[in-house]
């Protein structure tokens, strides 16, 4: 008997080889430009058990493990040349209406998350695209839509269900292995055990407003200069995501996009200063409830391979730092992907600041904008075009240093980041390593930016 066949023999979730029918799909990241990273075989689990057994079973045959919960890893870590554990099976969700605590498995979906929720009118902050899975959003802190009005999406975090590189599972809360709690809020995924289910604290699902709001190119320093200032100011209840971008066949854009967690009347006054310094071509401002308006942010990945790296920004961006984000996307090269290339302003602060950095392993409460800078490109593109897109992207987050701090966002994982026990943990790095020498002490649980 092989060592694959005693595990198969261990689990009730069907593990797939190379070969086997299957096998792609459970194991292709979403970013496609680490497609060619092959799993030696993916374990599709199919109750937490199975997750205990394979990390037994792993262990002894010093094959080396990786977590996929809904493969959106910005740098690829939802697969490996290991064996994958597969978690989407685990997609359970259970509402307590007495509580108002939803517990759900740890491979659970944001698309199966709003299904969920929706009969009982409830919500925590959530992402916003369908495939994205809920435990690398929670462990890496989890910045959504909301969270300016009700905070991150691990600050609703009641407890968890780990495996550890044991094999035992434990919950961790305030109450039950606490600094494992401590750094299963912010620490980021797969650092510290897996997570096969995880119980939120929700609250009522009320309605708001969106807006789609369009510039032309050349109104961009003035409307990113002036939508700064309007969410420094704004209430809690605004989120937006201000940005520049550009297609190799479309005309550059400047747009905002908001949620509101109020009439559509109150958004269009908060939007006026920046209606008043340029005229856009597009201004999309409509009332919705809480779903309705879910489905309109809807986030899809590009369509192909991406690369983005960011810094969190306490302040706002100065014009001329802002010009030098619009001359950058002015000269990108060029791809094949509709996705394109641009830079974002994710508009932070209200309640994820009011949370004291040390309640969480999440260390950037005092950001108030997240600079993020993305590109793409098709697998199908010559060598040299993905050679052009990366260089443009170094090249560009090099550029930001001037203005821009090094401290980066773990849940946009940069694999080509320097220094990112600091970037992504701060004043948090100490603490999470000594976690995980307690609760990890050999090191089970690693990738190339493993605490």
């Amino acid at each position: 008997m092989t060592a694959w066949q005693r595990l198969r023999t261990l689990v009730d979730g069907p593990l797939r080889l190379p070969g086997d029918p299957g096998f792609e799909q459970a194991g292709m990241p979403v970013n496609r430009r680490f497609a060619t990273t092959r799993p030696a075989a993916v374990l599709s689990v199919a109750h937490p058990a199975d997750v205990a057994r394979a990390v037994e079973w792993a262990r002894a045959a010093s094959q080396p493990v990786s977590v996929r919960g809904g493969g959106h890893s910005y740098a690829g870590y939802s697969t490996s040349a290991g064996l994958v554990l597969d978690l989407r099976g685990l997609a359970g969700i259970r509402y307590d209406p007495d509580t108002g605590q939803v517990t759900v498995g740890g491979g659970t979906s944001m698309k199966a998350l709003y299904a969920g929720l929706r009969p009982y009118g409830v919500t925590f902050p959530l992402g916003n695209s369908d495939t994205v899975g809920i435990g690398g959003l929670t462990l890496g802190g989890g910045v959504t839509t909301i969270s300016r009005a009700h905070g991150l999406t691990c600050d609703a975090l009641v407890s968890t269900d780990v495996v550890l590189a044991d094999g035992s599972t434990v919950t961790a809360s305030a109450d039950r292995h606490p600094d494992l709690f401590w750094a299963c809020r912010g620490g980021g995924g797969g650092n510290f055990g897996v997570n096969t289910a995880f119980t939120f604290q929700t609250r009522p699902a009320v309605p708001g407003s969106t807006c789609l709001v369009l510039w032309t190119w050349p109104h961009a320093v003035a409307v990113l200069s002036v939508m700064q200032q309007i969410m420094l100011a704004a209430p809690d209840e605004f989120s937006a995501r201000i940005g520049v971008a550009r297609t190799s066949d479309g005309e550059a854009v400047v747009s905002v996009l908001g949620y509101h967690l109020g009439p559509a009347e109150q958004l269009r006054e908060l939007m006026a200063p920046a209606f008043a310094t340029a005229r856009p071509y597009r201004a999309d401002i409509t009332d919705h409830n809480f779903w309705q308006a879910a489905t309109l942010l809807r986030h899809s990945s590009p369509d192909g391979a991406f690369a983005a790296r960011n810094r969190c920004v306490p302040h706002a961006v100065d014009d001329a730092g802002l010009a030098v984000l619009v001359d950058a996307v002015r000269r990108w090269p060029g791809g094949g992907s509709p996705g394109g290339a641009g830079a974002a302003l994710f508009a932070w602060g209200g309640a994820i600041s009011r949370v004291p950095v040390a309640d969480t392993a999440f260390p950037h409460r005092d950001t108030r904008f997240l600079l993020s800078l993305d590109t793409s490109w098709m697998r199908h593109d010559p060598p040299e075009v993905v050679r052009a897109n990366l260089d443009w992207l170094h090249e560009h987050y090099d550029a930001c240093a001037d203005f821009a701090p090094d401290a980066s966002y773990v849940n946009f994982t940069d694999p080509d980041l320097d220094g990112w026990q600091r970037a992504y943990y701060g004043p948090h790095a100490d603490r999470l390593a000594e976690i995980k020498a307690r609760y990890d002490p050999d090191r089970f649980f690693t990738f190339p930016q493993a605490v």
